[in-house]
């Protein structure tokens, strides 16, 4: 594909490119990924002419942000955009085995939460000691919300971001460490709440925001229109529904999710257009998204995803899917 449209992050004067990267497979946390594989991955997205990349620390705990700024040091610094998380700082794992929350880990590290004015700007100091280095762009608060931490921890964490932790990312903004900042989760509760007592430029939502699921057309996607925070869709393919896999939401799909995406891809099937073709397409066209962030396993899959955006849609896929009520009726759909 020739050069990717770039969009503007909020009111700022950042742009990404419409299709970037997205490392939380990278950091081997699900599947064992190596380190050479994740520099073939930024390699591709790279030679493909995405400049967008997005990480975090709690990726491999430490390993996706190695990896990424190995793979992207020497590059011209001023041609790419990172964007990273704080919200979590990475300690000694003390215990033996591996780390608590079932997940792989590549490096010996714990999770602690800390949303506070201090942890935040801990995170930073960490992260560019990880990364190699000296600049980022945007600055994400990462999983804060209900669904992560349920409500009364969840009470706690928004209190801190509120009271004290906002008061670091208008700092380091302030000061250029930061281009843009903003808030990256899976649901949008959170985001709605954020928008009641602060400024973002950028959300990044993970899963809510795709083919299968539209719900915040009824509330969120007009708040950030109206407020000019743009959003970064993560997880367009729903952790791998949308592209013939049986997760969701980094699960197994229960079943009135299987049957939904069954009906979905019977008319992607009528029209010969590969479900995920109309997946990672569908959520570019509204207006308050100024990028997608599929998250493949190798570069074989950044290649698959970079082929299937540029396939040709017809307009009657969109018709069809919305005469089948399995399109939300506000959704603005390509073309």
């Amino acid at each position: 594909m020739g050069e990717w449209e770039k969009r503007r992050v909020g009111g700022t004067n950042l742009s990404v490119t419409c299709l970037g990267l997205g490392t939380a497979t990278m950091g081997g946390s699900r599947i064992p990924v190596t380190r050479e594989e994740s520099e073939n991955m930024v390699r591709a997205a790279w030679k493909a002419g995405v400049r967008y990349v997005d990480t975090a620390p709690f990726y491999g705990v430490g390993a996706a942000e190695r990896r990424v700024g190995d793979a992207l040091r020497d590059r011209p610094r001023d041609e790419w955009v990172l964007s990273t998380k704080v919200g979590r700082l990475l300690r000694p794992r003390r215990q033996p085995g591996g780390a608590t929350d079932g997940r792989l880990a590549p490096m010996p590290f714990e999770v602690v939460y800390d949303y506070t004015y201090d942890g935040i700007m801990r995170s930073v100091e960490d992260s560019y000691q990880r990364l190699g280095l000296a600049k980022l762009d945007i600055l994400f608060v990462h999983d804060i919300g209900v669904y992560q931490h349920g409500a009364e921890a969840n009470a706690r964490h928004m209190r801190a971001l509120r009271d004290s932790g906002y008061r670091a990312l208008q700092a380091l903004k302030s000061d250029g460490s930061a281009r843009a900042i903003g808030i990256g989760v899976n649901e949008k509760a959170v985001l709605i709440e954020a928008l009641a007592f602060a400024d973002w430029d950028v959300f990044l939502l993970a899963g809510r925001y795709t083919l299968l699921e539209q719900e915040p057309l009824d509330d969120l996607l007009p708040m950030c229109v109206a407020r000019r925070t743009s959003i970064v869709v993560g997880g367009p393919l729903n952790s791998g529904i949308l592209a013939g896999r049986d997760t969701w939401n980094y699960a197994a799909a229960p079943p009135q999710v299987v049957e939904r995406v069954k009906r979905i891809e019977a008319v992607c099937d009528a029209h010969r257009v590969p479900l995920a073709a109309a997946a990672l397409q569908f959520p570019l066209a509204h207006p308050a998204v100024c990028a997608i962030i599929p998250g493949p396993r190798n570069a074989a899959e950044f290649e698959a995803n970079v082929e299937l955006l540029a396939m040709p849609i017809p307009a009657a896929l969109w018709a069809d899917l919305r005469h089948a009520g399995l399109l939300h009726p506000a959704a603005p759909t390509p073309g």
